[in-house]
């Protein structure tokens, strides 16, 4: 019996080394909390602006890059406000950063794209 647990062992160590470093080279990410997976899923997709949300990036001098980045990667999505169930594109809520949030986003995520509707600055 211990001599199966250690071939069991010489092969399962190498082989999670193995997999976290090609999984970590090509930046997949595990996890499953809903927070983390509406924001990549929200990632992945075309964005598209309000009239209304580009004034206010402009206002506030926030660009693209930032939003994407810092904001959106960063930010927490406030289920208590969002419309998570809204049929065909549920509709989210995001606060920036988690911590004593100073922005809060109103976007809605489709199938194909994620439309930004609202910007405000809260501090």
């Amino acid at each position: 019996m211990l001599k199966k647990l250690k071939f069991y062992f010489i092969g399962l160590v190498p082989g999670l080394l193995i997999v976290f470093f090609v999984l970590n080279q090509k930046g997949a990410s595990c996890s499953y909390f809903p927070n983390d997976r509406v924001i990549a899923e929200t990632l992945t997709k075309d964005f598209s602006y309000s009239d209304q949300f580009k004034k206010e990036m402009e206002t506030n001098k926030i660009s693209e890059k930032f939003l994407k980045d810092d904001i959106i990667s960063k930010g927490k999505i406030d289920f208590d406000k969002s419309n998570a169930q809204k049929k065909p594109c549920p509709e989210y809520i995001l606060n920036y950063p988690k911590d004593n949030p100073t922005y809060e986003i109103h976007y809605s995520k489709c199938k194909e794209k994620a439309e930004f509707i609202g910007l405000k600055k809260l501090k």
